[in-house]
């Protein structure tokens, strides 16, 4: 395809369905919507509508080209993976994608494996209380796990504490988990 090229909006939909194919085939792991969102179309413009992207996630998945693992409601943790299928048919069309975007696809990912594996691992959210301080609910997932293993529930005096606490928690939580796990759990 050639870079000045204007595509049709039916070959724009099928460039989109390839590219986000084409990051989870690179990613080497399942994916949260939010992580496919974030990389498709917020941090990249790969996909450059974000209603776009959240439509092709779905789209993908109704043509079994993607699959579900996990339906956990109450976390948000679904995660998407490669079918067979999916992998097939972007091994016939992967050329469709430029070669030039394929490079920065693939550099990006392999810059940003880490910190996308990381997000998905370790998540924590915040909640107002009534007396003005705040819930914060710190949690570990195992990689294809769509329940967390470990939540810590923390009450923070303060907005500012329930946020030093989440942006910590991304580096101390294995080692939180660690000596909560020897403390409690018997290893004989």
């Amino acid at each position: 395809m050639e870079k000045d090229k204007v595509l049709t909006d039916k070959e724009q939909i099928i460039l989109n369905k390839l590219i986000m194919l084409f990051v989870i085939e690179k990613m080497e792991m399942a994916l949260t919507e939010d992580s496919i969102l974030d990389i498709c179309s917020v941090k990249n413009v790969w996909i450059k509508n974000y209603m776009d992207c959240k439509a092709i996630i779905h789209d993908l998945v109704e043509h079994r080209l993607l699959y579900k693992i996990g339906n956990d409601e109450q976390d948000g943790k679904e995660l998407f993976a490669l079918t067979y299928q999916g992998r097939e048919c972007l091994a016939q069309l992967y050329k469709r994608i430029p070669l030039s975007m394929r490079e920065e696809i693939s550099a990006y990912l392999q810059a940003n494996r880490l910190n996308v594996k990381s997000s998905q691992e370790y998540s924590s959210t915040y909640s107002k209380n009534e007396d003005g301080s705040y819930n914060v609910e710190l949690k570990i997932y195992e990689p294809l796990a769509t329940s967390p293993i470990f939540t810590l529930n923390i009450k923070a005096p303060s907005r500012q504490s329930a946020n030093e606490a989440i942006h910590k928690w991304k580096t101390t939580a294995p080692s939180i988990y660690e000596i909560i796990y020897e403390k409690l759990i018997n290893i004989d």
